[in-house]
């Protein structure tokens, strides 16, 4: 897909970087300021990796998706390549919403999400040219693909944390250990699509109707919603999985994440035993 997005130029003096953020990017293929984004220069830590953020700003009534949409989502995909002293990405996702609209489930946001980038240099103590071509889905009555084309050149040292990322941090959800999680089981059986997956995970509540995720891990892997049952404290997650183009299952149980939705927090889970 071609990236049709407006370029926004930031210099190395981060008083004239603040002045970029303010004109953030519109995205393409939506109406007018449906969605806007700007890059948040964040923080340089003492092992020389940056903490900076993308902050996506949405219109009233507008929402875009999370890493593992639902169903009718549109995921969204970064494209990096085109940084300069650039080695990784690492991407903190705070914990999403779920909608359910006309029987249809979809995970994401609405208003406004700042999404935590973990930036690790080439080399230290030079600046990193961040180019980032954005595909993400809005949807407000009908679901949209867009482009956002942003770019931005990081070299301040300032060492203190920005307090909307630092608030997304803390928005992320509870690992395992934190949530209180005792077990975590995965029993595969052959499905009519492919792949059964039974999840039991042995937690608290997480209050409310609480949702459960299953990402298998490889990319080729499609993977259904889950229904899912709590008796006390273990809650049981199944769905199925499939191969696009009808290739071969490899699973590998350490890569499996496993998300709880609840209404008073989220809880993520990386791997699975046997079960």
């Amino acid at each position: 897909m071609a990236h049709l997005g407006i370029m926004i130029k930031a210099t190395l003096s981060a008083a004239l970087f603040a002045l970029a953020l303010a004109a953030p990017v519109q995205a393409q293929g939506v109406p007018e300021n449906a969605v806007q984004a700007t890059i948040v220069p964040g923080w340089l830590r003492a092992d020389g990796t940056r903490v900076a953020a993308l902050q996506l700003t949405l219109a009233p009534g507008w929402k875009t998706y999370w890493r593992a949409p639902g169903d009718t989502g549109i995921p969204p995909q970064f494209n990096w390549s085109g940084s300069r002293n650039l080695a990784g990405v690492g991407i903190s996702w705070p914990a999403p919403q779920v909608y359910r609209e006309g029987g249809i489930r979809t995970i994401g946001y609405k208003d406004r999400l700042v999404l935590p980038l973990t930036l690790a240099p080439r080399q230290a103590n030079k600046p990193i040219e961040l180019n980032l071509d954005l595909d993400l889905g809005v949807c407000r009555d009908i679901c949209i693909p867009a482009q956002l084309s942003l770019s931005a050149t990081l070299a301040d040292s300032n060492p203190n944390p920005t307090p909307a990322i630092a608030a997304a941090l803390a928005a992320r959800p509870y690992s395992a250990k934190e949530a209180g999680v005792s077990q975590a089981r995965c029993a595969l059986r052959p499905s009519a699509l492919g792949m059964e997956i039974e999840a039991t995970l042995t937690l608290p509540h997480a209050g409310g109707r609480e949702v459960v995720v299953i990402e298998p891990g490889p990319s080729n892997l499609w993977m259904s919603e889950t229904d899912t049952t709590r008796q006390g404290n273990q809650l049981v997650a199944t769905g199925d999985m499939a191969a696009y183009e009808g290739g071969s299952i490899v699973l590998d149980r350490s890569e499996i994440r496993i998300t709880v939705l609840g209404k008073n927090h989220a809880v993520e889970i990386n791997g699975c035993t046997p079960g």
